[in-house]
């Protein structure tokens, strides 16, 4: 026997522009921990997959602040009143540790610049052809770990954000910041495997990219039959039931990344040579379809939770 929640707040009413940003965000801190984690490789073939990857996180980020601001609607031009408190008398910096939408504005701001110093020191590493860790030398290593655990931070942060609100179905669970987490890094590792099409000399990374595509996927499977669990415990699992289409749509990602892609990458592992012709002519429209649907499979996920809790 269980005793269903109470809940008593009314709904925020989150649609397309907040399921955007927790997409891109969750993509965006994956995308720079595998970059990080593939600089950490020691292995100067898995460069080229990192720097695509600090590339993709940059971007991504970017788009954040334009879904955020597209979401405050007819006052997105007071978004800045976030991070900057203009009460006259009590002026300065509006950073409230207690306030979770606070520390995740801040998040956003401190994560970007990690990303977009990042994606400035793989231009010029481009540029010049360097294969070391660009930009900032020695201390490279130390600044993309801080950056890593930030990009995690974001990564999770969303989910989190849902389970502290008091909406049935968010508040229920324990889960949600870890599912957001490893469906991040999933997505995040379909999306940079998908972008070495476009970087002949990233493909050597294929195989990496597509044995983490599967971990994250089986850690994000064994998280979705927990959220299912406690909420079903908690007595609102029935509110999931009109998200039934996307919760399918994500298990075909999932089932996708377990099957599809360890099968490919097991064909692509590459030989001593740095990856050459033979894996970039594996990477063909299967491969590319697998991607897709890992990425759409992430997408629906979040749909599914925000949705199922309004």
């Amino acid at each position: 026997m269980f005793l269903a929640a109470e809940h008593f707040v009314r709904a925020p009413d989150w649609e397309w522009f907040i399921l955007g940003y927790f997409f891109l965000a969750g993509l965006s801190g994956g995308s720079y921990v595998i970059a990080t984690l593939l600089r950490l490789s020691g292995d100067p073939r898995d460069e080229p997959a990192a720097r695509t990857a600090f590339y993709a996180s940059f971007v991504l980020i970017l788009l954040c602040p334009v879904l955020l601001t597209a979401d405050l609607g007819a006052g997105w031009w007071k978004f800045w009143h976030m991070l900057v408190n203009v009460t006259p008398g009590n002026a300065g910096l509006n950073f409230k540790y207690w306030s979770p939408m606070s520390v995740g504005v801040w998040l956003l701001l401190v994560f970007s610049i990690f990303a977009g110093l990042s994606a400035l020191g793989a231009w010029l590493a481009d540029r010049r052809g360097r294969e070391g860790p660009p930009l900032f030398g020695p201390l490279s290593v130390a600044f993309n770990l801080v950056g890593a655990l930030a990009g995690l931070f974001l990564a999770s942060y969303t989910g989190v954000l849902l389970s502290v609100s008091n909406q049935p179905v968010w508040s229920d669970t324990w889960t949600l910041g870890g599912l957001f987490l490893a469906s991040g890094l999933s997505g995040a590792a379909a999306l940079i495997a998908l972008l070495t099409r476009y970087r002949r000399e990233a493909v050597y990374s294929l195989l990496r990219l597509r044995m983490a595509d599967g971990y994250f996927s089986l850690l994000e499977l064994i998280l979705v039959i927990a959220f299912f669990v406690t909420v079903v415990n908690a007595g609102t699992g029935a509110r999931t039931i009109a998200t039934a289409p996307l919760w399918a749509l994500a298990l075909v990602g999932l089932a996708a990344s377990l099957v599809g892609l360890r099968a490919e990458g097991r064909r692509m592992r590459p030989s001593g040579g740095g990856g050459g012709g033979a894996a970039v002519a594996s990477v063909g429209a299967n491969a590319v379809l697998v991607s897709v649907l890992v990425l759409i499979g992430v997408l629906a996920l979040r749909a599914a939770v925000i949705f199922s809790g309004q």
